[in-house]
């Protein structure tokens, strides 16, 4: 993908918007894994967690990558991704099952493993979004990583200040999604010959979606109320 153009930013700053938009999660994991550790080793415990993350998380989305290659993959992944935003408006789960680490190292394994288990949406979504070009994944991770690392906690304190902000995030996700089934090869003969087709589809997961969230949330809100 050529730098130059427009679309290789445009994908990049999807894959850091989608990276940010899904470390809430990944930020209260560190937070947790670390919290009996002195402060000074904290620091290390975080930075070598990540270090690890982000390795293997580079390794799973290039092996995504090329397993949507094979035919249909796009639709089951994007169906996945899908269920992934619908899950980022509506999934309020608590981690108080994340046991702190009483040493350097075991909290360094806790972030691993605990970002291991809880990143396939990560994966999934920024696979989707990487137009499979290994070289955004890399990129964008790099650039997303530090943020999450050392900014995720003012970007957590964002959204819970507005919440409009994981409704952005969610039809971002939306639109990876839709986008990624209107690419499999299968479905050319629909979307290609009428690109109209392509953009209703695409419209209409987005709405759909954040339809979907926003009438679970009132529900959810209406049963607090009562």
């Amino acid at each position: 993908m050529d730098i130059t153009q427009a679309s290789f930013w445009l994908a990049l700053l999807n894959i850091i918007f989608i990276d940010l938009i899904l470390a809430g999660d990944n930020a209260i994991v560190i937070g947790l894994a670390a919290r009996k550790l002195p402060q000074q080793t904290q620091k290390k415990a975080i930075l070598y967690g990540m270090l690890g993350a982000v390795i293997i998380r580079i390794v799973a989305t290039i092996a995504v990558i090329w397993l949507l290659q094979i035919p249909w993959l796009l639709v089951v992944g994007g169906l996945l991704l899908i269920a992934i935003a619908y899950k980022l408006l509506t999934d309020n789960e608590e981690h108080k099952d994340v046991k702190a680490g009483t040493s350097l190292w075991s909290a360094v394994w806790t972030i691993i493993v605990a970002d291991a288990a809880m990143g396939l949406d990560n994966v999934i979504a920024v696979a989707g979004a990487a137009n499979q070009h290994i070289g955004l994944v890399i990129i964008g991770l790099c650039i997303s990583v530090p943020i999450v690392v050392w900014g995720s906690t003012i970007f957590i304190k964002l959204t819970n200040r507005f919440p409009w902000i994981i409704y952005v995030g969610s039809a971002v996700l939306a639109y990876t999604a839709s986008h990624m089934i209107t690419e499999e090869e299968r479905l050319h003969n629909v979307f290609e010959a009428h690109p109209l087709w392509r953009w209703i589809f695409v419209v209409f997961i987005i709405i759909g979606v954040l339809l979907a969230g926003y009438l679970k949330n009132r529900q959810a809100a209406n049963r607090t109320a009562s």
